[in-house]
């Protein structure tokens, strides 16, 4: 069976606390997701949404916290793509690639969603934003 067929339209929604115990559980239940839609632990797309999910999750929980809200992890499938979103209610806070800094031990995670994904960007919402990045499901 084709995924990109198969899968087309695939949607998965959760909220998490905005803490790094939420930023993993995300993580997880997003391989999760994908294995339960066919595309396998360990496979190269699941690794690759594993750091995507792990860094803007990550991001929304740092520098998206408002004390009292949620983030939101979305998935979803459309022909041949896998959109992953996160959204949080920080909307005057939007991520930008920074250059890199000898010696730095943060600020690479928007470098590696960028190379991971075909492409990404930041979405304004009524309260927040929303941070997507695209991968190719059958590359």
């Amino acid at each position: 069976m084709n995924a990109e067929i198969t899968l087309a339209g695939a949607e998965f929604v959760q909220r998490f606390s905005a803490t790094r115990r939420g930023a993993r559980l995300a993580r997880r239940l997003a391989v999760q997701q994908l294995d339960a839609w066919g595309m396998p632990y360990g496979s190269g797309l699941s690794d690759a949404v594993a750091v995507v999910v792990s860094e803007l999750a990550a991001n929304a929980v740092v520098h998206g916290l408002v004390p009292g809200r949620d983030f939101e992890l979305r998935l979803v499938v459309r022909a041949g793509t896998l959109r992953v979103e996160v959204s949080d209610a920080r909307g005057e806070r939007r991520p930008e690639l920074r250059p890199f800094r000898p010696g730095a031990e943060s600020g690479f995670g928007l470098h590696l969603v960028e190379g991971l994904a075909a492409s990404w960007g930041v979405e304004e919402r009524v309260v927040g934003k929303t941070v997507w990045a695209e991968l190719a499901v059958n590359p």
